[in-house]
């Protein structure tokens, strides 16, 4: 078996950073395969290229078939994939961290395993989204609270500002079609920004499953990080979707939500704040895939935080 420090690695020139690539990529009813270093996607209308280290993650619709080439290729560019029902987005696979380094899943670990400090990254959290409230000394509870007046007051002020009637978010898990046009178009806004904040997640080499606000899941902190830019992106989106036409919500939300993505940079964003929130007043020091993307950093641990270097046999001339 190949160990980590034998592996192949990618050159500089076949990697892209996570912050510069396309949001996601949806894809159906396609056969998908890889050539060199992109991905092809064959359907009734010929053959696309796609160069997989541009892409943040690749959501696969329904009728799509993908090889065992093709997700290698994609996991190896630290992609992440998304399989899609055919009016929602559910995350299944991705791929494995652009990042060599463990500096911020370290980071990140600290914090969620300290009660005072995991909160305090909540209440971060809370200041990011809204900015105009100080949710100093709040608990946990108290946060919940406000941050869900705040999110009904958005559903409201969308609604009144696109001419939406609006009766409440209904949302029953699995059935889509349900809801009425307003809450598909937020079902369909909310679960693409979940695979957008998987994909930076991944790519970071963070830990999905630790959150500080959800708890539970294993895409806990994707899922906190993706409710960042619910009630500005998210939300706003997806009232002025349903607005226009009732009609092919799915699609047209994630059309619509990956050209504001693109166009606010939203990936380059989503970067910078996982790192401000993991270690603040120190985010330039952590090293991530923007800095060496090809390099493993591999050492043993010590007592007292001493760190050998890997590789070496230390059972040979020690003294016990």
């Amino acid at each position: 078996m190949t160990t980590v420090g034998k592996r192949g690695a990618s050159s500089p020139r076949e990697l892209t950073r996570i912050s510069d690539r396309f949001s996601f990529i949806y894809i159906e009813r396609a056969v998908i395969h890889a050539a060199d270093n992109a991905i092809t996607a064959a359907d009734g209308d010929g053959v696309r290229h796609l160069p997989s280290a541009t892409i943040g993650t690749l959501l696969l619709g329904p009728g799509t078939k993908i090889s065992q080439q093709a997700i290698r290729l994609l996991g190896e560019s630290g992609v992440g994939i998304v399989w899609v029902g055919e009016h929602g987005v559910r995350y299944y696979a991705g791929g494995r961290a652009l990042s060599r380094s463990s500096a911020l899943a370290e980071a990140q670990a600290r914090l969620w395993a300290n009660p005072r400090t995991r909160l305090n990254v909540a209440r971060a959290m809370y200041s990011l989204r809204f900015p105009d409230e100080d949710p100093a000394g709040c608990s946990r509870r108290k946060l919940l609270g406000m941050e869900g007046d705040r999110v009904k007051t958005c559903y409201r002020t969308e609604a009144a500002r696109t001419g939406i009637r609006w009766r409440g978010r209904r949302y029953v898990q699995g059935d889509f079609a349900s809801g009425d046009a307003p809450n598909q178009a937020v079902t369909a806004a909310g679960q693409c920004m979940y695979g957008i904040a998987q994909s930076v997640v991944a790519a970071l080499g963070c830990i999905p499953g630790l959150g500080f606000v959800h708890s539970g899941h294993e895409l806990s902190f994707a899922l906190d990080i993706a409710d960042l830019y619910k009630t500005e992106i998210g939300i706003p989106i997806a009232f002025e979707v349903a607005a226009e036409s009732g009609e092919d919500i799915g699609a047209r939300v994630r059309r619509a939500l990956r050209d504001r993505v693109h166009a606010e940079r939203l990936l380059e964003r989503c970067v910078r704040d996982v790192k401000t929130l993991l270690t603040p007043g120190m985010e330039e020091s952590i090293p991530t895939e923007e800095d060496d993307p090809i390099r493993d950093r591999v050492r043993l641990q010590s007592d007292r935080g001493e760190e050998l270097e890997s590789g070496r046999n230390l059972g040979e001339g020690l003294i016990w």
